[in-house]
């Protein structure tokens, strides 16, 4: 038996196909050999699963994966199998039947990794199991969920540390999850339970993504010559309401687009279905709300299109964050507008999914809801660095351009519109830094209504002091006084506007505010490769859609998802080394020996084929 350096490196790449560790993985992984617990913050397609994944094989007993999310388990369950892992899920989905057979299996032993819903983990028939098992390690995925200041805090995950004391024997324990602000990390640790956790947070940067907002315009003819430019790749649209989910998927497969749809309004078998038809490429793209998503393994995703603004950053940077998790180059567009905020608020406001929150814990919760939306419009409206702005949020420094965002990379001029925001600055300062951006607006463009009267900021001087300007121009200047922090907005349902820290050198030092007018940045379907992709350059893109529709045929010989077979990452390099034996083929990124049992004979046998053919 080697040493638990040799035996860790031999299993990654024996069960995962992988030489190294990626960043933040292996100090996780150590953690638990050792017995230790872990936090691990770590953006969507990183490596998190294998973080538990893997000492779950090396270490003796049962793992425990505590998950919301049905449609991970099932999905990371059939890939754990597939490479020859034993895993089980125990979640609503199962029948009486088989839920009774899978815990009788668990209690043989049968099962290296088990997933279950942290709603089931007190009920009795659960617990005797736990109390009765060597558990090797408990993980807790999307650990986020513990804390109110989370954005999908779930009453039941404070059940967790009930669960744990109740043990005969502690666990090693490691909560893990894709975004987090520090005050949720801080939550995450304090109300998990944790004990001394080695602490993992690799940074949130995706560098496969290229981020890109387009706002104003026509938002379905901008989804479809979107949608259409990609006919072969796999995408999912999200959209605020179940009826735009109609509307869009309707007008894409009137266009002739591959498209089916999610939402809850559907029966869960059609949802189901639908899910399936996405999952195995016979419905490439799926337009979906945000009940759609959450857990879906799918490392093949070419892009996702974000038809409204979401809630929050954090949810907006998970559901991007599905594209491209298999670190080949992705695309991620939001299309905004107005009305787009206003959406949001309404859906704060009959947000039921907590109402079991006393009134006044609930009424804390729609006030960071609110907060947080306030900072995801500031996303859409900014005209910095949209990638630093991301990582801004999420606590880190990073460069102030990235160069390969929609806003870096946008072609336009730079104005000086010092005396606008002059004229705006005094404005809020004279009307008592009292009112919101629209009734501000009206006095400014010299604009009556009741408000305005009642008030009596018709005698102010600055009414009508910009009644030339048109009022979207206005909007642009009030957003760029915020990113230049020369105005703040309060949090709530009825934000006011004040002077931010910026405004006196502004308004009597002879600061200069600028704005930049752009013209949109054209589509970048490789542009995220800059920005550090992991996707072969050298691929030859012929062999790669051989190889592609290969591994096609082979999903459906065996009904799985086609990137549970190889991920694209996997052909792109497959397509670029062109391995001639067994031996080169383990080389490729994500062979292991499993999948060269499994396939790679009929790779290497096309790869050949292709070959013969560039010699005639």
């Amino acid at each position: 038996m080697g040493s638990p350096v040799e035996e860790k490196l031999t299993a990654l790449k024996r069960y995962f196909g992988y030489d190294a560790f990626r960043p933040g993985q292996e100090a996780v992984v150590d953690a638990l050999l050792s017995g230790r617990d872990a936090l691990a913050v770590m953006p969507t397609g990183a490596g998190k699963s294998l973080c538990y994944q893997l000492p779950a094989l090396l270490l003796p007993g049962t793992a425990l994966v505590v998950s919301p999310l049905v449609s991970l388990m099932r999905d990371q369950v059939t890939a754990l199998c597939q490479a020859g892992i034993p895993a089980a899920y125990l979640n609503s989905t199962l029948t009486e039947g088989q839920f009774h057979r899978a815990l009788e299996n668990a209690k043989r032993g049968q099962y290296r990794i088990i997933y279950v819903a942290p709603e089931r983990l007190l009920t009795p028939r659960f617990l005797d199991f736990a109390q009765a098992a060597s558990l090797s390690l408990l993980a807790v995925d999307e650990a986020h969920c513990v804390s109110q200041w989370g954005q999908d805090f779930r009453p039941s995950y404070l059940d967790i540390p009930a669960f744990v004391d109740r043990l005969p024997r502690r666990p090693p324990v490691a909560a893990l999850t894709a975004t987090a602000t520090p005050a949720v990390r801080a939550d995450m640790e304090a109300l998990l339970g944790l004990r001394d956790p080695v602490e993992s947070v690799t940074g949130f940067d995706r560098p496969n993504l290229f981020f890109q907002v387009r706002r104003g315009g026509q938002k379905l003819p901008a989804a479809l010559e979107f949608i259409q430019a990609r006919p072969a790749e796999s995408g999912i649209v999200y959209c605020a309401a179940r009826r735009t989910v109609e509307e869009v998927c309707a007008a894409l497969q009137a266009a002739g687009v591959p498209a089916t749809r999610y939402h809850a309004g559907l029966s869960p078998q059609e949802r189901q279905a639908n899910q399936e038809d996405f999952t195995f490429d016979r419905r490439p793209v799926m337009v979906a709300t945000n009940a759609f998503g959450m857990g879906i393994d799918k490392s093949n995703v070419r892009y996702v299109l974000h038809y409204n603004m979401p809630k929050d950053l954090e949810s907006y940077y998970q559901e991007a964050g599905r594209a491209g998790r298999d670190g080949a180059p992705a695309q991620c567009l939001l299309l905004y507008s107005p009305q787009d905020t206003r959406t949001a608020r309404f859906l704060i406001e009959q947000d039921r999914e907590n109402e079991d929150l006393d009134p006044e814990t609930l009424e804390r919760v729609r006030e960071r809801d609110y907060l947080r939306l306030q900072q995801m419009e500031g996303y859409c409206r900014t005209q910095g660095c949209l990638r630093a702005y991301l990582l801004s949020y999420f606590g880190e420094t990073p460069p102030e351009r990235c160069g390969s965002c929609g806003n870096c990379l946008r072609s336009g001029v730079e104005l000086d519109i010092t005396e606008d925001a002059q004229k705006i600055l005094s404005c809020v300062k004279r009307t008592g830094e009292r009112f919101g951006e629209s009734t501000l607006l009206r006095v400014l463009r010299g604009k009556t209504n009741d408000m305005i009267e009642k008030w009596h900021l018709d005698r102010q001087s600055t009414f009508g002091i910009l009644r030339d300007q048109k009022e979207a121009d206005l909007k642009e200047r009030f957003r760029a006084l915020l990113d230049q922090e020369c105005l703040v907005q309060s949090p709530g349902k009825f934000p006011t506007l004040a002077l931010g820290p910026r405004a006196a050198g502004v308004l009597f030092h002879g600061e200069k505010v600028t704005l930049w007018t752009e013209v949109p940045a054209a589509s970048h379907p490789r542009q995220a490769a800059k920005a550090g992709s992991e996707a072969p350059a050298e691929a030859d893109e012929g062999l790669f859609q051989r190889l592609r529709a290969l591994r096609t045929v082979l999903a459906r010989e065996r009904g799985v998802p086609a990137y549970v077979v190889f991920s694209d990452a996997s052909l792109r390099d497959m397509a670029a080394r062109r391995p001639r034996t067994r031996e080169e083929f383990l080389e490729v990124s994500g062979v292991g020996e499993k999948k060269l049992e499994q396939f790679g004979q009929a790779f290497l046998d096309e790869i050949a084929a292709w070959e013969q053919r560039e010699e005639r």
